[in-house]
């Protein structure tokens, strides 16, 4: 079904690679027009300009933007309203693995990881709405993890942060539906995906990521990690109008993990 999302406007996070170049594809693909956003400004810049080399020019545009600042978002929605006349979708990806157990974990990587992983969908949700209200029907959709629901000894800090996502949504969710606005939130919990953040815990660890790929997979029911598509499908879903009685509630693209 062509056009899911056709004449929507997205502004997508963490979108210079990964997990957010492929929901900014995959929501163009379907029709809307995307603003691209990401600390590595070339990064997202390349993705832009590959999705124009392939939908069309002036369908994606981007931006250089620290999630963690205020004044940033404030230029990112201004972005938004200037390139794409308004903002009627926000993916919330941007994010960060935050390393060490509770033993190890420093008390500066706990504040980054919460920085980058909280406070920037805390910032993303409340600078959008006055321009996503002007753009109704709204969807935000904002990326925790399946380590948001099911936890782990050796990730105190990323349990945490994405669990703060999870209910955060919940509860923007909420407040929407009491101000009578038609803007849902929701939240997508992927397990293990294969993006460049396995290469760099393959390189960090010293292992072929083949090796580290099999690990993760052995966990999984379904036996393999999954593909940035399969979330940027789910996403796709939440950002459509298909999803239009789905509202404060948390999507699991786990391979059965939270099962167990």
């Amino acid at each position: 079904m062509a056009g899911r999302v056709a004449g929507k406007l997205a502004l997508v996070t963490g979108a210079a690679q990964g997990l957010g170049a492929a929901h900014a594809h995959t929501l163009a693909r379907e029709g809307a027009r995307v603003l691209c956003t990401d600390i590595n400004g070339s990064g997202a810049v390349e993705t832009a300009a590959a999705i124009d080399a392939e939908y069309g020019a002036g369908t994606a545009y981007a931006i250089e933007h620290d999630v963690t600042d205020p004044a940033q978002w404030d230029a990112a929605i201004e972005a938004a309203r200037d390139f794409l006349g308004g903002l009627s979708v926000l993916v919330n990806n941007a994010g960060v693995g935050v390393r060490g157990n509770i033993e190890t974990c420093t008390l500066e990587e706990w504040r980054r990881g919460f920085a980058i992983n909280v406070d920037s969908v805390f910032l993303g949700c409340q600078k959008a709405l006055p321009l996503m209200n002007d753009h109704q029907p709204g969807s935000i959709v904002n990326i925790s993890s399946i380590a948001g629901l099911i936890a782990s000894d050796t990730m105190p800090g990323y349990n945490a942060s994405k669990a703060a996502v999870w209910m955060l949504s919940k509860s923007v969710a909420l407040y929407c539906a009491k101000m009578g606005w038609n803007i849902r939130c929701n939240s997508v919990h992927p397990t293990f995906v294969d993006t460049p953040i396995l290469d760099g815990i393959s390189k960090n660890a010293g292992i072929e990521k083949d090796v580290v790929m099999g690990k993760l997979a052995r966990q999984i029911p379904l036996k393999r990690v999954g593909a940035p598509q399969e979330i940027a499908d789910g996403v796709l879903f939440l950002a459509s109008d298909e999803s239009s009685f789905m509202t404060a509630a948390e999507l699991k693209l786990d391979g059965g993990i939270s099962a167990m």
